[in-house]
C-alpha cells in the first residue's frame, strides 16, 4: 500500500492526457471530414501509448505493405500522412494535381535557331527548292516590230493579234507591252572603212547622241584588225560627247592599190642608176588587213550581258559589214546573242551602202572577207533591217529611226517548257494582211543560275 499511493496521479495524468488526445481528434474531423481516416490510422501507427511504470513502451508495429493497385488520385500536399503513407505517384500526373492523368501532348516539330545574320539550314532548303520551281520553266521574251506597206512603225496592236509559235507549237502570251524600254546600247564603229567613210561617220556624232534619251546608257567600241572599248557604259551626257569629239581625230584605211612600179615605187635615179646604193628590188607584197567583225560583236555582246534585266540590250553597228580575220565564229557569237536576248542593229556604209549590195552580200572575195555576216546578224536577232546609207543627212535619220524602234517595239512574253539548252525556233505572225514582222527566229534556253 505504501507503493500505490504514488502511482494514482500518474494514472490520472494519463487519462487526461488520452482525453485530450481523443478530443482533438474528434475536432479535426468535424473541421476536415475528407482526410479523417487517414489521419487516424496514421496516429495509431505513429504515437504510442503512454508509458507506465508496469508496462513499458512497445515496439512500434511495421506497417503493412500497400496494395498493388494504383490510386486514381493522390492525397494533397500538406496533409499528415502524405509523405510517410507508402502510396507511390503517379508518373502521369504533378504533385499537388486533383485532375486525372492525361496523355502528353505530341511533340512539335525540332525548332532550328540560328544566331543573328544568318539562316538556318532547314530554312536555306526550303528557298532553295522555291527558287528551282520557279525556273522549272523558261520566261521568253520576244520584243517586236511591225511595220506596213509604206515602212513605217504600226501602232495600236492587241495582244489577240499576235500568234507566236515555238518549234511549230502555238503559245500563250502572259506578258504583252508596248510601252518603250530604257536601252543598253554598244555602238561598234569600223575604223577598217576607206577613210572618206570614216570622216563622212565622224560628222554625225552630234546626231548620234542626241538619238538617246537620258534614260539610256552607251558604250562605245571600235575595231579594225583589233577591238578596243573606247567608253564604259554611262549616259548621253558630256563625257559621252567628249569621247566623240576625241575620235574626230581617227582616220581610215587607205585602200588603193599599192605603188610597186612607176616614178614613185623608187627613189633618185641618175641614168636608171639609184643615187646612194644599188638597185632595190620591190617586193609585191600586199598589205595584210583584217576586219574582225565577229570579235567586236562578241567582245560588245560579253558586255551587254552583263548589264541590268529590265534593259532592253541593242548593239548598234556603224561599218561596211566585212569580216575578215576574228577568231570567234558567226555561228558563236549568234548563240550568245539569242541566249542574252541581244539584238544586232546596223548602218551600212561604203560599198555595203550600194543598191546591189544586197544581191552580192553573199559573195566571198579573196582577202575581201564576207560581206552577207552582219545582214545575217540583224536579221537572227530580229534588229530589223539594215540601214544603207551614203549620205550625212541619211546617216543622221537612221541614227533615230534605229533608236526610236529599238526603245518601242512591241514585247510578247510567254512561258516555255524547260526541255534542255537546245535551240528553239521562233516564229512570229499577226493576223491582220501587208504587215511587215521583224523578231528574232529563235533563242538558245539560259542555264538555271544565269
Amino acid at each position: 500500500m505504501t507503493i500505490a499511493a504514488p502511482l494514482a496521479p500518474i494514472i490520472v495524468l494519463c487519462f487526461c492526457l488520452n482525453t485530450t488526445t481523443t478530443a482533438a481528434q474528434a475536432s479535426q474531423t468535424q473541421s476536415n471530414p475528407q482526410s479523417n481516416q487517414g489521419q487516424t490510422q496514421a496516429q495509431q501507427q505513429d504515437v504510442p501509448d503512454a508509458p507506465s511504470a508496469v508496462q513499458p513502451a512497445a515496439k512500434l508495429p511495421q506497417p503493412a505493405p500497400p496494395p498493388e493497385e494504383k490510386p486514381t488520385t493522390q492525397p494533397p500536399t500538406g496533409q499528415p500522412g502524405a509523405e510517410n503513407s507508402g502510396v507511390p505517384s503517379s508518373p502521369t500526373s504533378e504533385p499537388g494535381s486533383d485532375e486525372p492523368a492525361t496523355p502528353p501532348p505530341p511533340m512539335p516539330p525540332p525548332i532550328t535557331t540560328a544566331p543573328p545574320g544568318s539562316v538556318a539550314k532547314q530554312q536555306s532548303r526550303g528557298q532553295e527548292q522555291i527558287y528551282k520551281l520557279s525556273l522549272s520553266v523558261n520566261f521568253v521574251q520576244v520584243p517586236v516590230t511591225v511595220k506596213g506597206p509604206d515602212g513605217r512603225p504600226v501602232d495600236g496592236l492587241l495582244p489577240k493579234d499576235f500568234i507566236v509559235l515555238e518549234n511549230g507549237k502555238p503559245q500563250k502570251l502572259t506578258f504583252f507591252t508596248s510601252d518603250p524600254f530604257a536601252l543598253s546600247v554598244a555602238i561598234v564603229l569600223d575604223l577598217g572603212m576607206p577613210d572618206v567613210a570614216v570622216q563622212k561617220v565622224n560628222q554625225t556624232y552630234p546626231s548620234l547622241v542626241g538619238a538617246f534619251s537620258p534614260y539610256d546608257e552607251i558604250a562605245v567600241y571600235t575595231y579594225s584588225s583589233t577591238v578596243s572599248q573606247v567608253s564604259d557604259f554611262g549616259g548621253p551626257t558630256q563625257r559621252l560627247t567628249a569621247v566623240l569629239n576625241q575620235m574626230k581625230t581617227e582616220r581610215g584605211h587607205n585602200n588603193g592599190p599599192p605603188v610597186l612600179s612607176g616614178p614613185m615605187a623608187s627613189g633618185p635615179t641618175v641614168n636608171g642608176i639609184p643615187v646612194g646604193g644599188p638597185p632595190v628590188v620591190p617586193v609585191k607584197t600586199p598589205p595584210k588587213e583584217a576586219h574582225v567583225l565577229n570579235d567586236a560583236i562578241l567582245r560588245a555582246a560579253l558586255d551587254l550581258s552583263k548589264r541590268d534585266k529590265a534593259r532592253r540590250k541593242v548593239i548598234f553597228v556603224i561599218s561596211d559589214g566585212k569580216e575578215y580575220g576574228s577568231t570567234a565564229s558567226y555561228g558563236d557569237v549568234k548563240r550568245l546573242l539569242l541566249a542574252q536576248g541581244i539584238q544586232v542593229k546596223a548602218v551600212a556604209l561604203d560599198s555595203a551602202a550600194l543598191p546591189v549590195y544586197s544581191k552580192i552580200e553573199r559573195l566571198h572575195l579573196p582577202r575581201m572577207g564576207y560581206s552577207d555576216i552582219l545582214p545575217k546578224y540583224v536579221s537572227a536577232t530580229g534588229g530589223g533591217q539594215v540601214f544603207p546609207e551614203l549620205s550625212r543627212n541619211a546617216i543622221e535619220d537612221a541614227y533615230s529611226q534605229i533608236t526610236s524602234e529599238a526603245r518601242n517595239q512591241y514585247t510578247l512574253g510567254y512561258s516555255a517548257p524547260k526541255a534542255g539548252p537546245a535551240y528553239r525556233d521562233i516564229e512570229v505572225k499577226v493576223q491582220r494582211p501587208g504587215l511587215k514582222i521583224y523578231a528574232k527566229y529563235g533563242y538558245y534556253p539560259v542555264p538555271a543560275g544565269r
